[in-house]
């Protein structure tokens, strides 16, 4: 097979494996944030009655949490390729 085919392949699947990431991604932040936090609610950025520190806690672990699922979905996304067409995609 040519190597166009394994990334023509994985280009869906990457986007749709790329919004499920994100949706996985805010389920299981906003389920840690609960067990750590104690409140339900994470702070925004623009919560004026949050401090700094607890804002920037909150974004940290949100960007941490997104890149470790992120990166699992986008290697199995690319694994899954491979197996059906044999090459690794580009």
């Amino acid at each position: 097979m040519s190597k166009g085919i394994g990334r023509a392949a994985y280009k869906p699947v990457g986007v749709v494996l790329g919004l499920a990431a994100g949706t996985v991604a805010g389920v299981i932040f906003r389920q840690v944030w609960k067990l750590t936090a104690g409140d339900g609610e994470a702070p925004s950025a623009t919560d004026e009655d949050r401090r700094w520190g607890e804002i920037l806690a909150a974004a940290a672990l949100q960007g941490a949490i997104f890149a470790v699922v992120r990166a699992a979905v986008d290697r199995g996304g690319a694994v899954g390729v491979r197996r059906l067409t044999g090459r690794w995609p580009d």
